[in-house]
């Protein structure tokens, strides 16, 4: 996951290959619950790992559910309706999933058995209205105290005397998440008498009705249904496992996918494993959508394939109602249609984790599309080309998701010169994809030009290898440490018995070589080895070893290979004068050598190799005349490299200073 204040997508041009996407939210929270309110044991494979469902484990685990985790299987032993504890107060962070059904099923438990609940979560938690579900509880007999402004979290759920003898009622048309809650909560209470929901107004999101329906089916309980207008649960219903059930991937985390592979789908699919035609969430129905706008989809049980079929996308008009929480990727795919697009019946989306329908018309806007936004609709006109943005994300995982689609704008014919997107706090995803954007990077291809390079040169010792890694945690960058590249060929040829002047076998072995990356640390054929290349004997060896032709052309291609999205800190040598001569950014160290030996001296002591810091700089010298004066790529700075004296400097404040000069390079609209 990326945990950094914002990343940059810089314009991508394709999508192929295969995704395996975690488990879906609505099905993964349902499924706590029911597990937690069962009796017996369940388990459950694949459960979404995310903060979503992390509260849930925790709010769980407070009222005495035992959880056990082991790999792909969650092992929930419940309460069989009964929670060890009277009282508790569980934070719930931002999860609506976790807030309204825990909400219901402690009222009634505190009704029936005694208890005193609260349930809180972040500020926005405290914005979302919760009213109709109150309402509907308090009309139940259930006391229910709201805290803060009325109809809103937090609440308290503190006694009263449940009562069934009349149906309940709940409106329809603000969140199918109140009448979730209840079907979910009345099973706890039907010991000797039915309960009666009845839906005021037209029910909006049907098919996570459906979600609910189905999975209360498995743990035992069968809703006897009137249409979308009256449910009943029998008497004498009550939880009990089904035992292992496996949670099917997210349907709504599919639709960025999806609509990756209809605009850019070419040479090959977008493969999605773990969801298929045979799937129980309404938001596979996205499907029917991205067909309309001209998608290319195959499908089976448990896959399906997408490719672009028409393009530009078809304009569609579309009532939403059925696909509520993938319907946002479409507004986002509208800019790349031919015309207009009209998402209609998207009332629900002011109540989510932020106003959608305000924050998807005020960012797609800034990417330089006209957007007319009505109390339940978003009209959406292309532009003919989009403008680079800094993403506002809301704290709302899916507006992060479907804005990174913008990414694929060098595919718009009018387009002009590509831009790079950046999403503010990408961290958000957690919510529900924690690997969204490492996954989005898997999947997307651009061309080379477009991965942006910031590269550091400078001597040996100069601290290249460990600015380059922080500043690249901080951009959630690649990094490449080229001089490790001439160092583990020089360890590898020393394993093989290839001499320094043997540039025909130096060369062979560094075409050979098997490395891995992972952050300043190096692995050599799975062996890590960045130890070993601190020897002194092998810088020597590395120093002299890239004088050979043969051999920094072997290395050369190599190092092209890192560049990759979404972007990349390369420290060198010569990363600026010879590799990558149009990165839009390139600093050049000039620390002293007294200063550099000092630092060598104390790196090699901490991992516990002798030093004479004379001898260091003595040596130290002697490679800086010797890399100067080469015939090949001789160090000195590139043309238009900044010039950075980290002598007396600390890494933080050098990391600083590069990433200034970094974002003075970006657009105008980032800063």
């Amino acid at each position: 996951m990326y945990a950094i204040p914002f990343l940059d997508l810089p314009a991508v041009t394709s999508a192929g290959g295969c995704v395996q996407l975690p488990g879906s939210k609505s099905i993964s929270n349902r499924l706590l619950l029911l597990a937690g309110l069962s009796e017996g044991q369940t388990e459950l494979i694949d459960l979404l790992d995310s903060d979503d469902t992390h509260v849930m484990l925790a709010a769980l685990t407070a009222l005495g559910c035992v959880i056990e985790r082991e790999g792909r299987i969650t092992r929930i032993t419940g309460l069989a309706g009964r929670p060890a504890v009277a009282t508790a107060d569980l934070f719930l962070g931002n999860a609506g999933t976790a807030m309204r059904p825990l909400t219901a099923a402690l009222a009634v438990l505190a009704a029936r058995l005694g208890g005193n609940y609260t349930v809180r979560g972040v500020v926005r938690m405290h914005e979302r209205p919760i009213g109709d579900l109150v309402d509907a509880l308090r009309a139940l007999g259930c006391v229910v105290d709201c805290l803060g402004k009325e109809g809103f979290p937090p609440l308290r759920l503190a006694g009263g005397s449940l009562d069934l003898s009349a149906p309940v009622q709940v409106r329809g048309d603000v969140s199918s998440q109140f009448l979730t809650a209840l079907l979910l909560a009345l099973p706890l209470g039907v010991a000797h008498a039915p309960a009666v929901i009845e839906v005021v107004g037209e029910l909006i999101s049907k098919p996570y009705i459906e979600i609910t329906l189905n999975l209360l089916a498995r743990f035992g309980i069968r809703v006897e249904r009137e249409g979308w207008q009256r449910f009943t649960i029998p008497a004498g219903s009550r939880y009990r496992t089904p035992g292992r059930v496996h949670v099917e991937a997210d349907a709504s985390s599919a639709s960025y996918f999806i609509a990756m592979g209809a605009l850019a789908a070419v040479d090959e699919p977008v493969r999605i494993e773990g969801l298929g035609t045979e799937s129980i969430q309404g938001d596979i129905r996205f499907i029917e959508a991205a067909q309309a706008m001209g998608a290319q989809i195959a499908s089976g049980p448990n896959w399906l394939e997408i490719r672009r079929g028409m393009w530009p996308l078809r304009g569609v008009t579309l009532d939403c109602n059925h696909i509520p929480d993938a319907a946002m990727t479409l507004a986002v795919m509208a800019l790349y249609a031919d015309s207009p697009t009209l998402l209609t019946n998207i009332g629900s989306w002011r109540v989510k984790e932020t106003d959608r329908i305000a924050a998807m018309a005020t960012e797609l806007r800034k990417l330089g599309a006209e957007v007319e936004e009505g109390a339940d609709f978003l009209v959406i006109i292309p532009p003919k080309r989009l403008q680079a943005a800094a993403i506002h994300t809301y704290d709302d995982h899916r507006m992060a998701m479907c804005l990174s689609l913008a990414a694929f704008n060098p595919l718009l014919a009018t387009q002009g010169a590509p831009v790079a997107v950046r999403i503010l706090d990408p961290k958000c995803v957690a919510k529900t994809f924690p690997d969204y954007f490492e996954a989005f990077f898997e999947l997307a291809a651009t061309e080379p030009d477009h991965v942006p390079v910031l590269t550091l040169d400078g001597p040996t010792a100069s601290g290249k290898g460990t600015l380059a890694a922080a500043v690249a945690e901080r951009l959630g960058y690649h990094t490449l440490d080229s001089g490790s590249l001439y160092r583990v060929t020089a360890l590898s040829a020393q394993m093989q018995g290839v001499v320094a002047e043997d540039e025909a076998g130096l060369a062979q072995v560094a075409e050979g070589l098997d490395l891995r990356f992972e952050g300043t640390r190096l692995y050599l054929a799975g062996n890590e080895v960045s130890d070993q290349l601190r020897e002194e004997s092998i810088g020597v060896m590395a120093s002299k070893i890239s004088a050979w032709p043969a051999v920094r052309a072997a290395l050369t291609d190599l190092q092209h290979c890192f560049r990759r999205l979404p972007g990349l800190v390369a420290d060198g040598r010569d990363m600026g004068t010879v590799i990558f001569p149009d990165a839009p950014l390139k600093v050049f160290l000039t620390a002293t050598p007294t200063a550099r030996a000092e630092r060598r001296y104390k790196q090699l002591i901490s991992i516990g190799f002798p030093a004479n810091l004379a001898a260091l700089r003595t040596d130290l010298e002697a490679r800086d005349a010797r890399d100067r004066t080469r015939a090949v790529a001789p160090l000195q700075p590139a043309e238009e490299a900044l010039l950075l004296d980290n002598s007396t400097l600390s890494i933080e404040a050098s990391v600083e200073q590069v990433l200034a000069w970094w974002q003075q390079r970006r657009p105008a609209s980032f800063q």
